[in-house]
């Protein structure tokens, strides 16, 4: 029985608070009651706490974006997450792309020019989408979960104690309305000291007004207490930016990192399909002499720029290369690998003896260097008189 009349009266006294402070918010919204400010510093602060926690959030959740395009698998990561359980596996982009890739190459056949492309460019989509995944963790563990940290955990104790400051200015604020209105009605009971009634009116209003005294001094007490505490969570925002910068370089040195391995992969790879001629042989093809990516002298004295910036030789000079009777000399403008063995590889600026074999497709010659002999692109040559 005592319990439940204890739980009353708080219950009561706590229905008393909440309505005194609304009523005090009330009237400073209308103009109608004064409102403490808190001093520039702890103002300042509170901006700069409200400012970081925004900008956090926006930032956070763009990287998420970056790091997954994916909203369905964000909302799916997000749920696995707040059910504390791992989220399953998922095969990425790059991983799918290159699987297709390897799969294709190997229907098509590994034997064959384009289907051993597809397989080394599977295997390096592969990588990437392993590198992907490297990023997502390093970046989710050394940036992401300290904003995340920040935004849950630090700044929801700013919320909380920010919140209870404004309760306490409100109790305070109150306290001073009711000593100003005690005061007053003081002053009019003591002008009205005529009877015995005015007499108790002005007893009655001093022992009021000692009570919003004492009322006073302890919200003030409590509130520049509560002060005192959110200030000293504020100041800590400085230490939380120190923080997110050293997180902000991890992340920066995860990208470097993953974006060094991409173009690594892709640098090997595209040195692995520079050996392979640019197209291959079957019953309907021919073979095409690959063209050079460099744009330099090329056979004869005249060369034709194509739409896509690449210089081809004239088709007189090739014309003239092929009929004539007998050997010649060329330099070479390009290193070149063979294909296969029926193929010639060749140095920048070494001389070879080069000839036309009847048959030979047009876009070739046959090459001779001491006692190696094969193909060479007729492109990568340049004819010495």
């Amino acid at each position: 029985m005592n319990i439940m009349d204890f739980n009353v009266k708080k219950l009561a006294a706590d229905a008393g608070t909440f309505l005194s402070r609304a009523v005090q918010f009330t009237e400073e919204k209308l103009g109608q009651a004064e409102k403490t400010e808190l001093d520039a510093h702890l103002e300042n602060l509170l901006s700069k706490a409200e400012c970081t926690k925004i900008w956090t959030e926006k930032i956070m959740k763009q990287t998420e974006v970056l790091l997954q395009p994916n909203p369905n698998a964000r909302i799916e990561e997000f749920v696995y997450e707040k059910l504390d359980r791992k989220a399953p596996s998922r095969i990425n982009n790059p991983e799918l792309l290159g699987q297709y890739m390897i799969d294709a190459g190997t229907e098509f056949g590994p034997g064959t020019a384009y289907g051993n492309a597809l397989i080394k460019c599977g295997e390096t989509q592969k990588r990437i989408g392993t590198a992907d995944r490297e990023l997502i963790q390093t970046s989710a563990l050394n940036f992401l979960t300290p904003l995340r940290n920040f935004i849950e955990g630090d700044y929801k104790t700013i919320a909380k104690e920010r919140k209870l400051l404004q309760n306490k200015r409100l109790d305070l604020d109150a306290a001073k309305t009711r000593l100003k209105k005690a005061k007053a009605a003081e002053t009019r009971a003591s002008q009205l000291n005529s009877a015995r009634l005015e007499g108790d009116n002005n007893m009655i209003w001093a022992e009021e007004v000692t009570k919003s005294e004492q009322e006073l001094r302890i919200t003030q007490s409590e509130f520049d207490r509560q002060a005192e505490i959110t200030r000293l969570l504020l100041e800590g925002i400085s230490s939380t930016h120190a923080h997110h910068l050293r997180c902000l370089n991890d992340f920066v040195e995860a990208q470097m990192t993953y974006y060094a391995q991409c173009y690594q992969y892709m640098l090997d790879l595209q040195k692995q399909l520079g050996s392979f001629p640019s197209s291959y042989c079957n019953n309907n093809q021919t073979s095409v002499a690959p063209v050079p990516s460099a744009s330099s002298n090329v056979i004869g004295s005249s060369a034709l720029t194509s739409t896509s910036g690449l210089v081809i030789a004239s088709p007189t000079n090739l014309i003239d290369l092929k009929e004539c009777s007998g050997s010649r000399k060329a330099r070479v403008l390009y290193d070149y690998d063979a294909a296969n063995s029926s193929e010639l590889s060749l140095l920048a600026d070494e001389v070879i003896t080069v000839f036309s074999v009847v048959g030979m497709d047009s876009d070739w010659l046959m090459g001779e260097r001491g006692n190696q002999k094969g193909r060479v692109p007729i492109t990568y040559l340049e004819l010495l008189n």
